[in-house]
């Protein structure tokens, strides 16, 4: 019987063994060191905060994997050897494998700043990081302050996380404007004022120079490298990006770049060895999506798509219209399509922004043609199937500005904007 090994038990990792398993009876083995089962990384939050415990983040009861005959194997990988498909194991031992799937997701980044690696100095992307987090700053009495070090998705959440028991958080972003290389202008403004709201200290333009320690080898206080201003406290946050866990497969003859470099049917340069996720890397770009994306949904697709493949259905990933969700302390984020910090060649973003300052729109359109080209939505939820229809229809921008109605997905009894946004679309029109 056909042995199928997948490294990595998360998003990426359990959708391509489920598929596999619906569609044959080959042998799976999934190894981790992360959990002993798969858990939802993105609600990790949510238990700090204390909106819900681990076991409500487990998608499947333990038996789940023995009634589907997914083997579960707890160890780390310390190398490949894929001549003879073996696995040797950091704590002794092998696994044989016919085929292999590394699906090993991110870590967080670490630029070799002095004190990186100090107790008390941690990122927040596993398990691991949770519970490190828990002791290291369990109220606002052990620990005094936090400094969070990076702007993108995962500081905000760790700083949302950090506010919500009252410990005082200082957020030192490099940008001048919080995750200005992402958002608009306008957006990315509106979520400085936001941050600022909380009473969370945002240091725009801030880099960190070094962590001190105190005489027992733990944190006790960051230096800022623009002003030498020097912060006390108990907690640093390294939430300055991730990149691809890969690093046990440096001494493989696996080719990478910054990721496993992959095709599109996610197979890598040696046979029967594929790689998903955040770890993948195309060797070809797929439209305007970078060639590692690190968002749960896209893992799940490659997943979907790897196990027809492997069950003899050869499938290319095809990941459709970019989309993702996020949310910034109060406001929930939206993106479908591409809208991208500045207008390009030959584009235009119309924008709206309500009086409240918590709810706002971005409408990014082809000037040559007016062709609908994505949507940015803070505070006003929509509807993801309508937005990638119109994609699809390619609609222009004022059949989208005039249907937007259709596209909310705003519960009952809510505030509806849209006559309001057609209002200020129509009078930019007039201005132009």
């Amino acid at each position: 019987m056909e042995h199928i090994v997948i490294i990595g038990n998360g998003i990426s990792g359990v959708t391509v063994a489920r598929h596999i398993r619906k569609l044959s009876d080959k042998k799976i083995t999934i190894v981790s060191t992360e959990t002993d089962y798969f858990f939802s990384r993105t609600a990790l939050m949510y238990i700090y905060m204390g909106h819900m415990k681990f076991e409500h983040t487990q998608p499947y009861e333990p038996y789940f994997w023995k009634k589907n005959r997914i083997e579960l194997k707890k160890g780390y990988v310390k190398t490949i050897e894929s001549q003879s498909k073996t696995l040797h194991f950091a704590e002794g031992g092998t696994l044989q494998y016919d085929k292999l799937i590394i699906a090993t997701g991110s870590k967080p980044n670490k630029f070799g700043w002095p004190g990186q690696d100090l107790n008390g100095v941690q990122g927040l992307y596993s398990k691991q990081d949770l519970d490190t987090l828990e002791q290291n700053a369990p109220n606002n009495k052990v620990c005094k302050r936090a400094v969070i070090v990076g702007g993108g998705l995962i500081g905000i959440e760790l700083a949302e996380m950090l506010n919500s028991r009252n410990i005082p958080v200082t957020f030192l972003v490099r940008e001048s404007s919080f995750w200005n290389g992402v958002l608009p202008e306008g957006e990315s403004e509106m979520i400085n004022r936001h941050i600022k709201n909380h009473h969370i200290d945002l240091r725009l333009g801030m880099n960190l120079k070094e962590i001190k320690a105190d005489e027992n080898g733990h944190a006790k206080s960051i230096v800022i490298t623009e002003t030498e201003e020097e912060i006390e406290c108990n907690v640093v946050g390294l939430t300055a990006g991730v990149s691809p866990n890969i690093n046990f497969i440096k001494e493989s003859n696996i080719e990478t770049n910054r990721g496993i470099l992959v095709n599109r049917h996610l197979e890598t340069n040696i046979k029967d060895i594929f790689a998903i996720g955040d770890c993948a890397e195309q060797r070809e770009a797929i439209g305007q999506r970078r060639p590692i994306e690190a968002v749960w949904y896209t893992g799940r697709m490659m997943g979907e798509a790897l196990a027809q493949t492997i069950c003899g259905n050869p499938t290319e990933y095809k990941p459709g219209h970019w989309f993702n969700s996020a949310k910034f302390l109060d406001i929930e984020y939206q993106t479908y399509g591409w809208v991208f910090a500045k207008p390009r060649e030959n584009e235009a973003h119309f924008h709206w922004k309500h009086e409240d300052d918590t709810k706002c729109i971005t409408v990014c359109y082809d000037t040559s043609n007016n062709k609908f080209l994505g949507i940015n939505t803070f505070g006003i939820r929509m509807r993801h199937e309508v937005f990638d229809r119109w994609l699809t229809e390619e609609r222009d921008v004022d059949y989208v500005i005039n249907n937007l109605p259709e596209a909310n997905f705003d519960p009952e009894f809510y505030t509806h904007f849209e006559k309001d946004i057609l209002s200020t679309y129509n009078q930019s029109l007039q201005t132009i």
